[in-house]
């Protein structure tokens, strides 16, 4: 029914897993039902950058009159699709979103990437009106749903858990390889990812002769406040604890298939995240998607995802646990094979063309009931 959709995003080029999010949930709608249409209101932080022909416009930090024009457009469209995380829009905690909500009288459906257990007063209020103005409202995990419910004042009846995607193409699902073991860290990254916890934790396992990749470009705010100095410090942090042989640097933020391609080599994904807020992990999501073993520090969705068996949870920025953990899955019989096919089980829910088909519901669902929350 919904056959025209407009996305309100960060968008590629730009590197951040909410553009790319936004991409692939795009291009697997339009999958779904090819003859729809889907266009793209980008999220810059200043104009005059390319962009691919599905963007129909730039919504410019600061610039009233984009924001305008970026209403104006997501109106002609059946179902506004807007992703929301407080650093994406302009404005003190991203409150600038809040007008463009306002203007907008097509059924809304926001996207959460990010539900603060503890946030500011005003993170409280930005948060509280977005989801007000939302005709529908998408947590990607059970623990952002409650969290939600617990902290925020929303509507129960609309809102919706939906996993994040993961690539369906099969090229992670390869079986376990028997070669070397490979240790896989990916995504954008900065302070604050555990990556010197993980680090730590390889002198303990050198009898098995693991090579862990760390992968992924630094997170541009981190790199336009420090330049390289992060991933220089972690090279210096390697070889201060003489492992800089153990481990593989990939500065770079890779295209789906080149990412595919290292997923299939990993042994075990190591997510060692210093967050206890993190409700939405990406990287989580396609590690189980391509049923590789995971190790994950207790942040709220790795508790949830791996409660089943797809992986070992431990302590945040504990060396030791990590190597504990990290061993057992390498070397203890059966245990990466039982992981494997756990993950096997909750892999289909997971891939994109599932997660694409319960947005087209959510959309239809919108149009049918044809109800508008009060602006």
């Amino acid at each position: 029914m919904a056959g025209n959709y407009g996305f309100l995003t960060t968008y590629p080029p730009t590197p951040c897993g909410v553009a790319t999010f936004g991409a692939a949930l795009r291009r697997h709608l339009i999958a779904l039902e090819p003859d729809s249409c889907a266009d793209v209101v980008r999220v810059v932080d200043q104009a005059g950058s390319p962009a691919p022909a599905e963007v129909v416009h730039d919504l410019v930090k600061g610039s009233p009159r984009s924001l305008v024009i970026a209403a104006e457009l997501l109106n002609g469209f059946d179902v506004a699709i807007v992703q929301h995380d407080y650093d994406i829009y302009g404005g003190r905690d991203g409150e600038e979103l809040l007008d463009l909500l306002d203007l907008l009288d097509v059924p809304v459906i926001v996207v959460l990437h990010t539900v603060l257990a503890q946030p500011s007063r005003h993170q409280r209020m930005v948060l509280t009106r977005v989801v007000e103005r939302a005709d529908a409202v998408v947590a990607m995990s059970d623990a952002a749903a409650q969290r939600l419910l617990d902290g925020y004042t929303m509507d129960p009846d609309k809102l919706l858990v939906i996993p994040h995607g993961a690539p369906a193409d099969g090229l992670a699902t390869a079986a376990l390889a028997r070669s070397r073991p490979t240790i896989l860290t990916w995504g954008l990254l900065g302070p604050g990812k555990g990556i010197e916890s993980a680090i730590a934790a390889l002198p303990a396992l050198r009898d098995l002769e693991p090579r862990y990749v760390v992968a992924g470009q630094t997170h541009p705010k981190v790199l336009a406040r420090s330049g390289s100095s992060y991933y220089d410090s972690l090279r210096a942090h390697a070889s201060a604890l003489g492992v800089a042989d153990l481990v593989d640097f990939i500065p770079s933020y890779l295209d789906p298939h080149s990412l595919g391609q290292l997923i299939r080599q990993a042994r075990v994904v190591l997510l060692p995240y210093d967050s206890t807020e993190q409700v939405a992990s990406g990287v989580l999501v396609e590690a189980i998607a391509a049923r590789r073993p995971v190790v994950a520090t207790r942040f709220p969705h790795a508790v949830e995802m791996l409660a089943g068996g797809c992986g070992l949870l431990i302590p945040h920025q504990d060396p030791a646990a990590t190597s504990v953990a990290l061993r057992r899955v390498l070397t203890e019989p059966g245990l990466a094979v039982a992981m494997t096919g756990r993950a096997s089980a909750l892999a289909p829910e997971l891939r994109w063309p599932a997660v694409a088909e319960r947005y087209r519901w959510l959309a239809d669902s919108l149009l049918i009931a044809a109800t508008r929350v009060p602006r």
